[in-house]
């Protein structure tokens, strides 16, 4: 069966049927899940950053290298560069701004899927 092209951006399209056939084993093995949002009031905007934090020097210490999120000529791996985004998702409270922090999580991971497919990794 041929369906209509719903994505734009290259390999966007087959990430997005990955994700779909990860969720559809999740939810064989799990069924549908409930869980509350463990951020915002739970983990305070402190302790997200105290977190990220606590990365950030790990990073420093394994790699040797510096880390400042806000200089762009620090050069980062795709595993900070998730892990910031997933920290800022766990300082906010209010529901609209952890759904579009955890967007800027997936297309992260996108562009982190796409980096490796362009290397020709296997699947």
């Amino acid at each position: 069966m041929s369906y209509p092209r719903l994505f734009a951006t290259p390999g966007v399209g087959t990430f997005a049927e990955e994700i779909d056939t990860e969720r559809q084993r999740q939810l064989a093995n799990f069924g549908d899940q409930h869980h509350p949002d463990l951020s915002g009031d739970a983990i305070t905007q402190r302790e997200a950053r105290d977190m990220f934090d606590q990365w950030a020097q790990n990073y420093r210490a394994i790699n040797g290298g510096t880390f400042d999120p806000q200089d762009p000529d620090t050069r980062l791996d795709w595993t900070g560069i998730l892990l910031e985004e997933v920290y800022e998702a766990l300082a906010e409270a209010d529901p609209a701004k952890i759904r579009a922090e955890l967007v800027q999580v997936a297309a992260v991971c996108a562009a982190w899927v796409a980096d490796i497919d362009s290397r020709g990794a296997q699947r």
